[in-house]
């Protein structure tokens, strides 16, 4: 039984591994299921053992490189009470930063943000990652809406105005990096980049060298 599960295993991670070699040659739309298993060596009907379809299947190459929902809600909420933006600002960083770090996730969101198509096949991938976006934006929100930061947040800016410019902030960065790595250094500007967001935001946001690390 053990060697069969083990089996059963590597035949998944041999369809993960062929799907985002193919998703970021070709293209989402024009990858197939049966592209996928010829790529990987194995039948159709593994990979549907495996993956009710294509979506799931996209799905589940994401869920690889991006924290899950239940991960994120309990990071956002083991922020530091005086000052819950703090938390925020080191998962934007992270997220940029890792890009560089990080050869699988790179290659995984370039297919989510240059070669994906949210075709009539993948609206439940498509619904789920909306899914997603929102409880980020959710998340943020609550951060901007604590007692201790909606106060200083700068006139006309709302908590959840102020929720929205974090994420545009981030999907352009990432969308920019994919696009061109010479256009900003993902380790050594990401945080002077998210400190310009923060200070347009937030009235009395600290200086560079009170961020820095002692």
């Amino acid at each position: 039984m053990r060697r069969t599960k083990e089996q059963a295993e590597k035949t998944r991670i041999a369809i993960l591994e062929a799907a985002e070699t193919l998703f970021l040659e070709k293209g989402v739309a024009h990858t197939s299921l049966e592209h996928i298993a010829r790529h990987a060596g194995v039948t159709r009907g593994a990979v549907y053992w495996h993956f009710a379809n294509k979506a799931h299947l996209f799905n589940a190459m994401l869920s690889q490189v991006r924290l899950p929902p239940e991960q994120l809600a309990e990071r956002m909420r083991g922020c530091p009470e005086d000052d819950p933006l703090l938390t925020l600002r080191e998962l934007c960083i992270d997220a940029i930063a890792n890009l560089a770090r990080d050869q699988q996730k790179r290659r995984i969101f370039t297919i989510l943000l240059r070669r994906c198509e949210f075709t009539a096949e993948l609206r439940e991938a498509e619904a789920r990652h909306a899914a997603f976006i929102n409880l980020f934006i959710e998340l943020c929100e609550q951060q901007f809406n604590a007692v201790s930061v909606k106060p200083r947040l700068h006139e006309g800016i709302s908590p959840r105005l102020a929720a929205r410019t974090v994420h545009a902030l981030l999907v352009g960065l990432f969308h920019d990096w994919l696009r061109d790595s010479q256009l900003f250094d993902p380790l050594s500007d990401t945080a002077p980049m998210v400190d310009a967001c923060f200070r347009g935001l937030v009235r009395d946001w600290p200086s560079a060298a009170a961020l820095t690390p002692g």
